[in-house]
């Protein structure tokens, strides 16, 4: 998802930790240590890293070009290779067939069975494209903030790891609760009614 879109979610975070070295610095090696990995044309059925802005599909960090300002601008992209349950089983009936062609037999063990699905798996793997999905990211290191633009669970659980292996800084995700004991400067009674607090459900 992106910002320039008609539809928009965003999960705003709250950077915990403070860097050890130049905030720059620090973000372009996390960025080009873990830049998304093609995996087309390997056995590899998903690839997790970060990518350009304005080139996702080829992604360059040179040139501190995801400095915009006081922003750090990049993306988070997850390419995946769906295989569909009815072509493997198709190409495994087949592969099946033919290794009992080939040896004369009328039947396959359990471990010949299972080393040949592995096969096919793998071969499909190999020849079928990952379909990429990008997430941009704005962060605002001044503020200590960071714009995520998708609130699907597994996106951002995924996005919450990478930025914490690539940059050893934590988040914290900013909603109501955490807005109100971070930002809004309560006293010692005012911060103990917030712990006391239970969740409600409200019925329309």
């Amino acid at each position: 998802m992106g910002i320039v879109t008609s539809n928009m979610a965003i999960t705003t975070y709250r950077v915990e930790s403070e860097p050890k070295e130049s905030i720059i610095d620090l973000v372009y090696q996390g960025l080009s240590k873990f830049t998304i990995l093609d995996i087309d044309g390997e056995n590899i059925d998903k690839s997790i890293g970060w990518t350009s802005l304005d080139k996702p599909l080829d992604p360059d960090f040179s040139g501190s070009s995801f400095l915009v300002g006081s922003l750090f601008v990049f993306a988070f992209r997850i390419d995946k290779k769906v295989l569909p349950p009815k072509v493997i089983a198709k190409q495994f009936q087949k592969e099946i067939s033919r290794k009992l062609k080939e040896s004369g037999r009328e039947y396959l063990n359990k471990g010949e069975k299972k080393a040949i699905k592995d096969g096919v798996i793998a071969d499909l793997n190999r020849r079928i494209p990952a379909t990429p999905r990008t997430v941009d990211v704005i962060w605002n290191y001044e503020a200590n903030l960071v714009y995520f633009f998708s609130n699907q669970k597994t996106a951002n659980e995924e996005f919450e790891t990478l930025f914490t292996k690539s940059f050893e800084m934590n988040l914290i995700q900013m909603f109501p609760y955490t807005v109100a004991m971070l930002l809004a400067d309560l006293n010692h009674t005012e911060t103990d009614r917030l712990h006391s607090l239970t969740p409600v459900s409200f019925v329309m």
